[in-house]
């Protein structure tokens, strides 16, 4: 699947993953290999994806994720450092 994160400044991570968990608005969701199309808020917390079998965490303030296609894009109002 491919996983794209943005945010207003930069863009934060592009490239193949094997799952990311993000925080909706309605709860915290995993999207695996040919989910269901969904668009969806986010809500402030961890963006959780694996690749090579590697977890990478990211927090953020919120935002949006669509996904659709084996494709996810995020787009975050903010990435905490």
């Amino acid at each position: 699947m491919k996983l794209e994160i943005i945010s207003p400044d930069k863009l934060v991570f592009s490239g193949e993953v094997e799952s990311v968990s993000l925080p909706g608005a309605a709860g915290r969701f995993t999207v695996l290999p040919r989910h269901a199309a969904l668009i969806s808020s986010l809500k402030a917390g961890e963006i959780t994806y694996m690749v090579d079998g590697n977890p990478t965490s990211l927090k953020v303030d919120g935002g949006f994720a669509e996904v659709k296609n084996d494709e996810i894009s995020v787009c975050v109002e903010n990435v905490i450092e």
